[in-house]
This record gives C-alpha cells, structure tokens and sequence, in this order.
C-alpha cells in the first residue's frame, strides 16, 4: 500500500503524490487531463511532470504486488488482469501496453492534485461560517488530526480482528453536498490505510459511496468515525451502513486465469486462508477518488440531482407493495410496475419475483433505457429497487423528471436490507456484489443456468481468456470439457494466444457484447407490460454478455 507520507517529509511533491495514488484507475469519469492542468501548476512543478509520471506507474505496479510469494520463493509476485508475472520486467511491460491510459488519467490526477494542493492554504484561511466544519479545518486541516487513536490497539488486532478469522465488509453511502471533496479524498485515502482497510471509496459534491473490507475492530471505528464527522453526522446514521461478514473460508480461484503455471494447492489455500482473516480478501486494493457522480449515471448532478428522488419505502412497507402486485391475477395489465436498476448480469442471477430487469450492461445506460420506454411507463406506479439503493437516488429522480409516471417508489437501502428482513422473501437467487465474492447467498433458489447445457447454475467465473473481463455461467460438468469462455471469439482469441505465446496482447471485443443494445426496447403487445426474465419467451438465460449459446466450433455438452 502507497506510503501517506506528510508534506513535511522530503520532497513536497513526492509527499503529494503518495497521498493521491490511490485514486480509481478504471473510471473515465475521473477528472481528464487537459493542457489546462499544466497551466494551473507553475514552473518548478511543470519540470516534474516527468516525476509524477514515474512515481504513478511505480505505485500503480506496487497495488498489484502480492502480500507474499508462494513457498520457496524470494522474488516478489504481481497478480494483474487475472494474470501472475513472476519478473518486474513482464509486469512492467504489461502496465505499460494494458494500462496506459490509466497511469496518464493518474499522473494527471497527481498533478490536479497538486494544484489543490498548492491553493489549499489559502483556501483554509478564509473561515466559512456557514460551515462549522470549515472552521475546525482552519485549525485541524491536516488530514492526521483526523484519524482515530488506535495506539491501545496492536496491529494483529487491527488486521486480524483478534484472530477469529472473520472480517467484514461496509456498503454505505451518504448524498450530501460536500464543498471540498479534494480533502474528503485525502482524509479518507490516510483513514482507510490507517484501519488496513481496502475497497473503493467515490468522493463527489454530491456525496460520498463507499464499500471496504477489512478486520471487525477496522470497520467498526470506521463507522464511528463516519458517524462522527461533522460533514456526514447529520445525514449518516449506523442503519445506513450494510454489513456483510466475511468467513474464513473463500470460494474463490485468484489464479485462474494466470499466464504462468500455477502456484501449488497449499499455497492458494494458504493464500486465501491468510488474506480473508482480515476481511480485505475481496478487495485486493484501495482505490479512493474524486468523480462528478457517486454513482456513475452519466447525467451531471447539477441536471437531475439527488435531491428529487422517488418515495422511499421501508423494507416491510416494500414487501407489502409486492405483495400485493405479486397477487393480481394479471400481472402484466397492472398498473404497477416492478422495475431493477441492476445490470443485466446482476439480475440475471438474482430478482424479484414479477418484475422488469432492463437488458442494459450499465448503470449509465439506465436513462437511454428509459428514454426508449416511455411509453412502458405512462401513467404508471413505478417500484425501483437495487442492490443497496444508491442507484435508486438518482435513477428515480431521473424517471419523476420525465413526468410520465403516477408514482415513483423505491426500496430504501436496497435488496441488502430488504433481505435482512425477509430472506425468504419474494426476491429469488443470489445477490450479485461488485467484489471477488460475485454474488451472496440468501436462499436456495437457483434462477439461471448454464450458458453450454442449461442446467441450474448461478456461480459466475471470469472468461478464461486473458485480457478479458467478462462474466460466465459454466456449470462443472461444462467447465470440465472446456467450455470456460464467453463466447466464440473469446474462445478463438484464447486459443490463438496460446499458440503464439509472442503475442502479448490484443483488443478486447468480445462478440457477445458487439451485438447487445445500449438501451433495448420493451416489446408492448396490446398495451400490455413485458412479461418477467422468468417468464420471457425465447430468453435462454445465456451467460452475462453472451446473447446465445455458443454452438460451432465448440462440440454440444455431453449429458451425463
């Protein structure tokens, strides 16, 4: 993990550049480099452009170094893409072809930063009293008098949670206007690595989203001090963070796709065994970041804000709402409709029963999903839910602002409270969450199958071919005759690869996701609503990004 050396300590620049590193490499939404960032920074700061670029490479490289090589080995490992690299030069090589754009959106975020940096004394000087938190900053803006005091701790009890074996993970999120989300970035980058907690943490003027792992003790003081925070203590409540357990034990394959041969059995299992103790297991690093939205819609907040969501209801008070629409005789003429923010893939292994599951592959086509079915919802009750009711905030406000809707519901804090309430409830198959884990489980209904034969199947694997990042339903039976890609050409990229071992890289464009819409339109017969993902004539439950199931030139399945 990056050091959080202070400014005080060596090179400011450097300093700066530690504090910052930790910022989403993945997201395009974060701040774009541009000539104007190299005319906000003066001249001595402009000659270590080149600086900034080294140390962002070097840092990026160090979040994929693995805790600890496998036994009988002294080198250091990096794990990157799904692949293993057993030499800093191929990991080198592969940051620098896979991942140029992210170190560029890096170095220039380290030098936006160091801007920030530059104007934060003056910024601090001017007390805003319409802030009480402004002004404590006038005096405390050293993100270190922030932190919680966790000297009567030992690091073995931080990390490890006093070796029970069990770590936790937080989802929370709190829409709030935030005046300085730079500092928000910084304070929480130093309070996360502070708790050894890793995750992704959004920081926005809109808010702040957050989701992090680590040991029960971490994430316990990290609610207290969220709680404590005069920026969040006013909206932010302890109901507000969702809690998932971590067990000691993971299904889970962190080599699966390795280019090299893989390490031993025991070394694997040993892996897994050590790094879950903490609860960090799911997320192998932290990424904390200033984005325009905490949720990435596509839309900018200052056009559908937060602030004009749909009516929130509790998990009983929604239970009710489906229940009663679950009732009617004729589902598909109610006025009521049932509606999933998720993804495609998320729902695929998971809903509730009735409802509507947009095919969309991105929150961010939510709204051209929408825009292409309004007619759908004309003069209708609208219940939106999603995984942790986030998406809901934003996604309502955006449907109430087309004024075509009777009423626009949502599901307060989302299928993960609504699942404590009632795990027998009518949401069917498992929970799809964004980290190592892919989904949790709450009941034993199995609501999809596998992509190659069509048996009962909810465990997603990542498509077995190298650079790929897309999600596969293949049963063990499937799995065992080698049917572990996303589609043909997936298949025969993978294979072509493998026979010419020079050839390092290559685009990522998969057929299944080439031929699926943006923003598919509803089919409306005689008024009539769409029938549910369970009942949709013609829907094969084929894998995430896979609209068919792949016949030549892979052989049918056997069946056993």
């Amino acid at each position: 993990m990056p050091s959080s050396t202070s400014p005080d300590q060596g090179d400011d620049l450097e300093a700066c550049v530690l504090r910052f590193s930790d910022l989403d490499l993945k997201d395009t939404s974060l701040i774009n480099p541009s000539s104007s960032i190299k005319a906000e920074l003066d001249v001595s700061t402009k000659k270590k452009y080149s600086f900034a670029k080294k140390k962002a490479f070097a840092l990026f490289v160090k979040t994929k170094e693995l805790p600890a090589p496998p036994s009988g080995y002294k080198e250091k490992w990096w794990k990157c893409c799904q692949q293993l690299f057993t030499d800093q030069t191929s990991i080198h090589r592969h940051v620098a072809t896979q991942h140029a754009d992210e170190i560029y959106h890096e170095t220039a975020s380290v030098l936006k930063q160091l801007t920030v940096t530059s104007s934060t004394s003056k910024t601090l000087k001017s007390a805003d009293k319409r802030n009480p938190f402004k002004e404590d900053l006038t005096h405390n803006h050293e993100v270190s008098a922030w932190l919680p005091d966790i000297s009567c701790f030992s690091p073995d009890e931080l990390i490890s949670g006093q070796g029970n074996g069990e770590g936790e993970v937080l989802l929370y999120y709190c829409y709030c206007d935030l005046e300085d989300p730079d500092w928000i970035c910084a304070w929480q980058t130093a309070l996360c690595q502070h708790l050894h907690l890793t995750g992704k943490v959004r920081i926005a003027t809109e808010g702040i989203n957050g989701t992090v792992g680590g040991s029960k003790l971490a994430t316990r003081l990290y609610v207290e001090v969220m709680l404590s925070c005069p920026l969040f203590k006013d909206y932010l409540c302890k109901d507000d963070f969702k809690v998932r357990k971590i067990e000691n034990k993971m299904d889970r394959e962190p080599f699966a796709s390795a280019s090299v041969p893989l390490p031993t059995p025991g070394y694997e299992e040993d892996h897994c065994r050590e790094t879950s103790k903490g609860g960090a297991c799911c997320f192998p690093e932290l990424r904390v970041g200033v984005f325009e939205e905490i949720v990435p819609m596509g839309i900018s907040p200052s056009k559908i804000s937060y602030k004009k969501p749909g009516i929130h209801l509790s998990p009983g008070e929604f239970h009710k709402e489906v229940e009663k629409f679950l009732s009617q005789a004729n589902q598909e003429e109610s006025d009521t409709i049932l509606l999933d923010c998720r993804n495609f893939y998320e729902s695929k292994i998971g809903r509730f029963q009735g409802c509507l599951a947009p095919d969309i592959r991105k929150f961010s086509y939510f709204p051209s999903y929408v825009d292409e079915n309004l007619e759908l919802f004309k003069e209708k009750r609208v219940l939106m839910y999603c995984t942790g009711g986030i998406r809901c905030e934003r996604g309502s406000a955006y449907l109430k602002a087309k004024g075509v809707c009777k009423e626009v519901f949502q599901l307060k804090g989302g299928i993960h409270k609504y699942l404590e309430e009632f795990p027998a409830g009518f949401y069917k198959g498992k929970l799809f969450v964004f980290d190592e884990r892919y989904a949790l489980s709450f009941n034993s209904d199995i609501v999809s199958e596998c992509s190659y034969c069509g048996a009962p199947w909810d465990q997603y694997k990542l498509c077995s071919t190298p650079q790929c990042r897309q999600l596969v339903l293949t049963c063990p039976a499937c799995q065992g005759q080698g049917f572990t890609a996303c589609c043909v050409t997936c298949q025969d990229k993978g294979s072509r690869q493998a026979a010419s071992p020079a050839q390092s890289s290559f685009k990522e464009e998969c057929e299944c996701t080439a031929r699926r819409l943006r923003a598919p339109r509803e089919l409306l017969q005689q008024g009539r609503l769409p029938a549910s993902p369970e009942l949709r004539p013609g829907d094969d439950e084929d894998g995430p990004y896979l609209h068919e199931r792949p016949h030549l030139p892979f052989p049918k399945p056997s069946q056993s």
